[in-house]
């Protein structure tokens, strides 16, 4: 192989290496407008949360049901997801606060080990709250945020926790 064979092979796989790289980056193009509005808002929203659960077993809430036909009761409720990346296994932490089955403050904290994965729960964080507060909690399905798709099934499955938590 002579000189000019061998930049030409590496210009092609730069080119391949590129666009591989940016495909992970690609958004989304079956986004929904709810996602193309997560851009940087704070990582959580505040209320005044009237009872407190924990997730992973049975709720603690210590309130009644919120007035009307809510179908959750109200407080502030806790979960952990789980979630499969390139690197393995991550955990994501959710604290939800509802009232009248309406979110009224999210919280989302890392617990990812790898930096790309801690990245990105980050990125997510800090977008969730913009898609989220001000929705009832049963129309939530959240599936890229900031840049991240993979820890939205970790926020998800925390969400179905808190939703059995809170019922």
């Amino acid at each position: 192989m002579n000189i000019r064979q061998k930049k030409l092979a590496l210009a092609t796989m730069s080119g391949v290496s590129l666009t591989v790289a940016l495909a992970g980056c690609a958004t989304d193009t079956n986004a929904s407008p709810a996602d193309a509005e997560t851009v940087a808002p704070s990582t959580s929203a505040t209320s005044t949360p009237s009872a407190t659960s924990s997730a992973g077993g049975s709720a603690t809430a210590e309130a009644g049901a919120s007035s009307g036909s809510s179908t959750y009761t109200d407080g502030t409720y806790d979960a952990k997801g789980n979630y499969i990346s390139p690197n393995g296994k991550e955990e994501v932490d959710v604290s939800v606060t509802l009232a009248g089955d309406v979110i009224t403050a999210v919280t989302v904290t890392p617990e990812a080990t790898n930096p790309t994965a801690i990245q990105y729960q980050t990125q997510f964080a800090d977008g969730i709250a913009a898609v989220v507060v001000g929705k009832d909690i049963d129309e939530i399905d959240v599936s890229r945020v900031a840049g991240s798709s993979l820890t939205s099934g970790g926020f998800n499955e925390a969400i179905e926790a808190i939703k059995a938590d809170a019922s």
